[in-house]
């Protein structure tokens, strides 16, 4: 037998503002539901976050015309405020779980952000890294206009 390894994709950002404003937004539903999505002609109607390990999180993410939708939920395996959240997401029987590394890094008054995740079979990459780096792209602009 084998152990399948697999390359995380990442997506990154600086974003002015203070670490702790930063993970503010970034665990807090009223924020998420603010910017998780990946462009402007989707929302996010609902987000629910129990942030600790072993706690669940799950965002609603829809087109806002109503032609798709999705829950995007997991499972957290680490919680370190304000330096790293680490996550498991949902999957089916069958499929390989994915996990989902967030970093935090201050930088006196802004914060480097660093998403690294494990990748899914149904888009490429390169599909995949634009969609997450939307979303942090969402999240930046969020923080740094409120």
């Amino acid at each position: 037998w084998y152990t399948r390894v697999m390359q995380q994709l990442t997506t990154e950002a600086i974003i002015n503002e203070p670490v702790e404003k930063v993970w503010q937004y970034y665990t807090e539903p009223a924020h998420i539901t603010k910017w998780a999505f990946a462009d402007d002609s989707w929302h996010a109607p609902k987000a629910e976050n129990d942030l600790r390990v072993g706690g669940r999180f799950v965002t609603r993410m829809e087109a806002k015309d109503g032609s798709a939708g999705f829950d995007f939920g997991g499972t957290y395996d680490e919680v370190v405020p304000n330096k790293k959240i680490a996550y498991t997401m949902d999957f089916k029987n069958g499929e390989t779980p994915r996990k989902a590394v967030i970093e935090f890094q201050e930088l006196g008054n802004s914060t480097h952000v660093k998403v690294s995740f494990d990748p899914e079979n149904e888009n490429s990459h390169e599909l995949q890294v634009t969609g997450w780096q939307g979303i942090l792209n969402n999240f930046k602009a969020h923080v740094e206009g409120n």
